[in-house]
């Protein structure tokens, strides 16, 4: 698998962060973290928006930046898509998307292509100002597609934008990336639009280290930050077996166990991903039968680490994936909790996505 190779020292004032990264040029690769962590200084670095003295970046064997070279900008053939729209108001949203592409090996018929995964056939003669907040990010999203880019980077493209529009346009986005086989670089701090997209994650941190890996087992490592926030969570991936249309409930198959979500129907055999909340899983030492909870599976303790002074966090093992539970200290003594206990984790609530 091609990657992108970086070793960057970025210096702006007092901040400072340490890049050195091999990221899989294949799917979606989520940028996370804190504001002011070097996000989007990240991303101008690798388009060649900026320069910083001692820094690499090679793509897929091409050398954009060394001791000695700097690939300019329209020569690395990235698509940049900011979190203000930046279109042309003076044309229309047809003329917005072909600008640039003169330069670019693309033809009409990959440019059209791209208009209808995006279902922007019908607003190609008006101009930005007769368009959604939401429309404008696909016309966005269309222009830096159109040159046909061997990398394509978003930073925080859907953050002023409703979650509705989101919840419906995040699909459309991953099968629109897996469709074309480009892959993207996606800024973003929002957890939900992470874990919907990411393949990969590359962590930023407020000490200006960077990490890179899978983002299912990133998310639940415990000497991660992700681990220790207030929103720890866990995501896994599950198959559709069935729906139930009376109760609105779709059936899972999930680790070796049938797992019951809410949702819309969804055809038997689809894949799906599972996020759950650490502070949406209890733990109990024996299965319960008398209670309102659907969803309980046996497991086995790995790791117990604090959160704070009234709570721990502890690292379950369902059938070799992992779980995060979030519990109180106390509930945790008068349970006897220990490493390589086997217990059941209750899990209360499921946010399901495709």
């Amino acid at each position: 698998m091609s990657t992108l190779n970086l070793n960057l020292p970025i210096r702006k004032g007092n901040f400072a962060l340490n890049v050195d990264l091999s990221i899989p040029l294949q799917g979606v690769t989520a940028v996370f973290g804190a504001s002011g962590t070097g996000k989007t200084s990240l991303l101008r670095a690798i388009a060649g928006l900026d320069r910083h003295v001692g820094g690499l970046v090679n793509f897929a064997d091409q050398m954009w930046q060394d001791h000695h070279n700097f690939t300019a900008v329209h020569k690395r053939g990235v698509g940049y898509v900011f979190q203000e729209d930046n279109l042309f108001t003076h044309l229309s949203v047809e003329e917005n998307i072909q600008y640039g592409t003169s330069r670019a090996s693309n033809t009409k018929a990959a440019v059209d292509h791209i208009i209808t995964l995006l279902q922007l056939q019908n607003l190609l003669t008006r101009r930005p100002s007769q368009l959604s907040g939401g429309e404008r990010q696909k016309v966005a999203i269309a222009r830096a597609l159109a040159i046909l880019p061997k990398l394509l980077l978003m930073d925080e493209p859907l953050a002023a934008l409703d979650q509705t529009f989101k919840q419906d346009f995040l699909p459309q986005l991953k099968a629109l990336i897996s469709e074309l086989g480009i892959p993207l670089l996606y800024v973003s701090h929002a957890a939900d639009e992470v874990a919907q997209l990411a393949d990969n994650l590359v962590l930023l941190d407020k000490s200006g280290a960077a990490k890179c890996g899978n983002i299912i087992e990133m998310l639940t490592n415990p000497e991660l930050t992700l681990a220790h926030r207030q929103e720890a969570e866990s995501l896994l991936t599950a198959t559709v077996n069935s729906y139930d249309a009376h109760y609105h409930l779709l059936s899972l198959q999930l680790c070796g166990q049938t797992i019951s979500v809410s949702g819309k129907p969804l055809a038997p055999g689809t894949s799906v991903r599972v996020r759950i909340l650490a502070q949406d899983v209890s733990i109990t030492l024996a299965a319960q039968h008398d209670t309102s909870i659907l969803n309980i599976f046996p497991v086995t303790i790995e790791q117990i680490f604090p959160y704070s002074a009234a709570q721990d966090t502890i690292l379950l093992n369902l059938a070799g994936s992992q779980l995060l539970a979030r519990i109180t200290r106390k509930s945790k003594d008068l349970l006897g909790l220990k490493t390589d206990q086997k217990v059941f984790a209750q899990i209360k609530s499921v946010a399901l996505s495709q």
